[in-house]
Parts: C-alpha cells; structure tokens; sequence
C-alpha cells in the first residue's frame, strides 16, 4: 500500500501542471496546478508515513516494450529519508508560487514553469524508487530536463541564457559518466537491477565506484564540479530554487549512497576520497559565500557547504565499512542522512524568504538592502530560524546533524592507519572550521537585509498568505525537529541497516544520546529568555546622558552604515590565494578628491577562468568537424555500421568483461 500511494503521489506531482498549460484562464490554470500539487504531496506523504509505520519494504516489478531493463520499483528506509522531502518541499513551494510568480503578471512563463516544476518533482520521486538502471536513468534525464526549462523560466534574459545552458551542458556530462557506470555494472552483474548486492572484482568495482562519484558528484554539486550551481539557482524564481536546492542536490547524494551499498568497499582510498572531496566542497563553498552580494548566490554557495558536510559523513561510513566499525558506519551515515533532511528544511526557508526580500527591496545586491525587518518582522523572524539551523546552533535542526558528524569524528580518531587518523583529525577540525564561517556568513546576511536603516525604497505590501504559509510550515519544523530530535533515530537506524545490510550495527540511540539534546535545549532557551529578562530590566532602569561621538556627521543617512562587502572584507582577505577577489579600488590624488567608489567582487574561478574558456575555445574548433554531418542518409547509415562493429570488437577482447 505504501509503494501504491507514492507512486500515486508522484504521477499527480508529474501531471500537476498540465491543466494550468492547457487551462485559457492561466489564473485558474495556477491554481488547479498548485491544488493537485499538493493533493500528490499529501499522497505521497501518507506512503511514507505507512511505511514508517509498518516497516516493510515492498517492490513492484512489471516487463515494459524497452528491450532492456525493467519497470521496477521499492521502498526502503533510505528511499523514505530522500521522499519526505520531495513531497513536502515543492507542494510548499507551489503554494509559494501562487504569490510569488502569479500567472497574471508572467503570461505564457507560468505555464511552462508550472509544468516543468511538476515534472521535476515527479522524476526525483522515480529516481529514488527505481530499481533498475535503465529507468533510473531514464527519470534521471527527465529530472534534468525539467529543472533546466523550470530554471530557465525567463530566458529571454541573457544571464538566465546563459545560467540554463552551462546547467544543461554540465548535468549532461555527469549523465555521460551514469552512462558508463551502468554499462559496466549491467556487463559486471548480467543485469540493470539496483536490488542485490554485487561481487565484482577489485578494478570493476573501482571503476564503477569512480565513475558513479563524478556522474553524481556533478549533480550535487560536488566542488569542483559545482560549476552550473550558483549562476542557476540565482537566476531560478525562488520557489524553484527552493526545489533544487533543497531537494534536487540530494538526488546526487542519494545516488552516491544507492550505488555504495550495491558495492563491496574494496579500498580504504574510497572513504579517503569522500572525506577530502568533502572538506573541499564544504571549506569551498562557504568560502565563496563569503565573498558574494548576491543573496541567492550567498544561499547557493552555502548550499555546495552543506553538501561537503554531507560528503564527509559518507566518507566516515565508508571507512568504516572497510575498517569494519560499525560506530563509524552508524554515527557518519546516520549524521549525513539527517543533515540531508534537516538542509531540505532550512534552505528552501531561506530562499523562499530571500524571494520575499527581493520582491520587496527590488534588488538582490545584500549592499542595497537594510532595514527590512521593521516592515516585515514575521519575514525576519522565519529568515532568523533559518539562520540560526543552517549555522548548527543549538537548539535548532542543524545542529543536531553536525553534533552526530562531531561525534563520529571523535571516535574515528581512536582506531585506523596513521594515515586515516589524520584524515580524520584533518576532517573534524574542518568541520570546526566551516562552522565558524557560516556563522559569520549568516550574521554578515541577516544583519545587513534586516538590520539598520532601509538603503532603497521598499515596497507597500508584504507577503501575502499563499507566501506566509509555506514559510511557518518549514520554521516551524526546524524548530520541531530541533528540540525533539529523537524520534528520527529509529528512521536512521534502519536506513544505515538498508545501506550496509552485512554490519553487526549498533543503534544511533546508544552512540549518541539524542534525548538529551531536548533537555539541553530547553535550559538554553531558559537560560538565554533569563539573560533577555535581567538586560530589559535594567535597559529601562539606565538613563542616557550624553550622545555617542557620530564621527563628524551630524545627519548620518542610511548609506553611511555597514555593508556585506565590509563586514566580510577582513574574511576574503584571509582566502585571497584562493577566491582571486577582483578590487576596484578608491583614487585619491588630492586632498580635496571627486567622487569615487570601492567594489569588490568574488567570480567562482573555476567557471570564469577555466570552464566558460573551455567552452569558447570549443565554440571556435567546433565548425572544422561539421564536415561529418553531410545530410547523407547512407553517410550516417556508415557511422552506425562502424559504431557498431567497435562495440562488438570491444566486447568480445574483454573490454566490458569484469
């Protein structure tokens, strides 16, 4: 019944968009599609909820006209951590939509939106319950597609353009690399199943292993094959952003885990690996938010650290496996599987407020901004709880998921190689590190939208219900989850069993005492709202006597105050070797100088000055091959001929032999 209502759920997501592009009034077309959004959404949910219930996995398994694979499909534990936030993410999000993008004001750009957006919520649903590689691949290409054309709603502006096809070109180069691996996986096993675990020999397994780490790790936006993320979900309407961020990053991680549990741990390098690519993306990604204006750039950056957060809890278990530390597996998978659902929470609250503060400030550049708290406090107080849970302060979601990552770090430093100790020793101060930066990142955020004076005229009206809604839901969770983290343990238990089904597991419960983080954060909550308390008391008891100095200004305005820029000028400077800020910087040459301006920005690097040349100078060498393509039937008739004689020529000396 479980596996019945998901799929369910998810075919009405995938079709919830047909009637608003078919439908003449586009208003009511919206709204057709928002309720039959939300009527899969709640659908979906009641799976999971039967599942979570009865704890049984089940499978559905039908022949199809392909002529390879299969209609397969299940449910597990590790497929219901990554469904509960693809039915609850976009069903907020299209209620959000209603107030954010009406159809009204976008014309034909709501249609198309709408009806990509269901099927991009659909597609991720399939690829997490696909057992079978070839219709894991084929909802992987849909999921792709979608997010490209809901991503790219306004292409008629050139940074949208552009943003849609660097996505297109680098989500379909990781799907190159999927391609391969389930070629070697189908040649290795006899089969596209997704179901058993596989004996492979050491270099199969190696190959498959890498081969899946880069074809994935471009879709979660792994650094350094992050290049498509920040320039999307910038340029992506919010609530869209909210989706991929918040949901469509994960299915890269999902796939990295799905594929691992199929995989003997051959090598202790693999878990090596993950901890370092880990350690990249999130010291990285925080990094580069660091240095950004753009709100949703500052989001997306963030989004790629808590994606390398992620990776190390990956990293841990897999040492574990091959160490055969069931403390490992259970602390580091378990910490990043909840970090995956609490990030699914947290960061589509953050974007889907940054959609507000954008609508109400007309601008993203955070230097512009200022003062919006006083006009929207319930907007402030959603964006603080985000804040707060992103940063992993207690006692909010994030920080539940980073003290389970801490604790497994600790144990791990106790057993292991020279060589993994200090990995792992390398990987919790990191941790430590990344940490301290997002909290300067997001003090840098919020204070300068909400705080201080207004720099730009701001507009009339606030969000309006359909916006306010989904932003409660998902504070309110945070704070939920944050305070009661326990009941998740049992959720976690049985997706690490799902993940390394061989290992004599210890429950999360026992390594890690969650019902105590509930104590702890009730008495910090106490204990600050006693502090607030004897401060208000005697706040109202003081007597100001004389001004502050105002530094010669006797009317300062609202641009004579801090910015992002200069609250976080010191922390670019400490990274310069590795963010190559570009400075244009104040010309003094008289006592008595003109008007002149200091700006700084931070380009992602990797996309300016390696990636976009890259694409140029192929954009150049390309026109010399066009010979090939004559628009001669028998010429291409010739190329297939070829093609396949190598294929078979390949196959039969061993090239597809484990």
């Amino acid at each position: 019944m479980s596996l019945e209502l998901v799929l369910g759920g998810a075919g009405l997501m995938a079709f919830s968009g047909v009637p608003g592009y078919l439908l003449p009034n586009r208003t009511l077309g919206q709204r057709v599609s928002s309720v039959l959004m939300v009527v899969g959404s709640v659908f979906g949910l009641t799976g999971v909820g039967v599942f979570l219930f009865n704890r049984e996995v089940t499978f559905l398994r039908w022949e199809w006209f392909l002529p390879v694979g299969q209609f397969s499909v299940s449910l597990d534990a590790l497929s219901v951590v990554f469904l509960a936030l693809i039915f609850a993410v976009p069903g907020l999000g299209s209620v959000y939509g209603l107030g954010y993008w009406p159809a009204s004001e976008h014309g034909n750009n709501s249609r198309r939106l709408g009806l990509a957006f269901g099927v991009l919520a659909g597609a991720m649903a399939m690829v997490v319950v696909a057992r079978d590689g070839v219709l894991f691949l084929i909802s992987w290409e849909l999921m792709a597609l979608a997010a490209f054309f809901a991503a790219n709603a306004e292409h008629e502006k050139p940074k949208v353009a552009e943003a849609g096809w660097v996505y297109l070109v680098a989500t379909h180069v990781g799907t190159l690399f999927l391609l391969a691996m389930f070629s070697l996986w189908s040649s290795a096993t006899l089969s596209f199943s997704l179901e058993n675990p596989a004996t492979l020999t050491l270099t199969m397994a190696t190959t498959v292993f890498s081969l899946g780490l880069v074809g994935f790790g471009f879709k979660a936006g792994m650094m350094p094959l992050h290049v498509w993320l920040p320039s999307a979900h910038a340029n992506a309407p919010s609530h869209v952003s909210a989706v991929m961020s918040g949901v469509m990053l994960k299915m890269g991680i999902y796939g990295i885990l799905r594929m691992t549990s199929l995989l003997p741990v051959a090598s202790q390098w693999w878990g090596l690996s993950v901890l370092f690519l880990g350690a990249l993306t999130g010291l990285g990604g925080i990094v580069f938010a660091l240095g950004q204006r753009d709100v949703k750039k500052i989001l997306a950056y963030s989004s790629i650290e808590n994606i390398g957060i992620i990776l190390l809890g990956i990293g841990l278990a897999l040492l574990g496996r091959y160490y055969a530390r069931p403390d490992w597996i259970v602390l580091g998978l378990g910490a990043s599987l909840f970090h995956v659902f609490n990030h699914g929470l947290f960061k589509p609250l953050l974007f889907l407020g940054a959609g507000v503060v954008i609508e109400a400030s007309g601008t993203r550049d955070i230097d512009k901004m200022g003062g919006l708290g006083q006009r929207f406090p319930g907007v402030m107080l959603a964006f603080l709880v985000g804040a707060v849970a992103i940063s992993a302060l207690p006692p909010l979601n994030g920080f539940a998921s980073e003290w389970l990552l801490s604790l497994g770090f600790f144990r791990a430093l106790t057993l292991g190689s020279a060589g993994t100790a200090l990995a792992v020793s390398a990987g919790a101060a990191l941790l430590a590190l990344i940490g301290a930066l997002v909290l300067a990142c997001f003090v840098k955020l919020f204070g300068t939208i909400f705080l201080g004076s207004a720099k730009t005229p701001l507009a009339n009206h606030g969000p309006g219900p359909s916006q306010s809604v989904p932003l409660v839901v998902l504070a309110a969770t945070c704070v939920l989850v944050g305070f009661f983290p326990a009941p998740a343990a049992s959720i976690l238990d049985a997706a690490v069993r799902d993940w390394a089904p061989a290992s004599a597991l210890l429950p999360v419960s026992t390594l890690a005492p969650l019902p105590w983080l509930t104590v702890f954060g009730f008495a910090l909550v106490l204990l600050v709202s006693c502090i607030l308390f004897a401060f208000h008391g005697q706040r109202k008891k003081r007597t100001v006597s004389r001004l502050t100095w105002d530094c010669g200004y006797a009317q300062p305005g609202s641009r004579m105050q801090y910015t992002g820029s200069s609250l976080s000028q010191n922390l670019v400077g400490l990274f310069r070797f590795a963010l190559w800020p570009r400075e244009l910087r104040p010309f003094l040459p008289t006592v008595f100088p003109g008007r002149t301006r200091f700006r700084q920005q931070v380009p992602d690097f990797i996309l300016e000055r390696l990636v976009k040349p890259l694409f140029r100078a192929v954009g150049r060498q390309a026109p010399r091959i066009r010979f090939l393509q004559r628009g001669q039937t028998q010429i291409y008739i010739l190329y297939v001929f070829v093609v396949t004689v190598l294929l078979l020529v390949f196959g039969e000396f061993g090239g597809f032999h484990g």
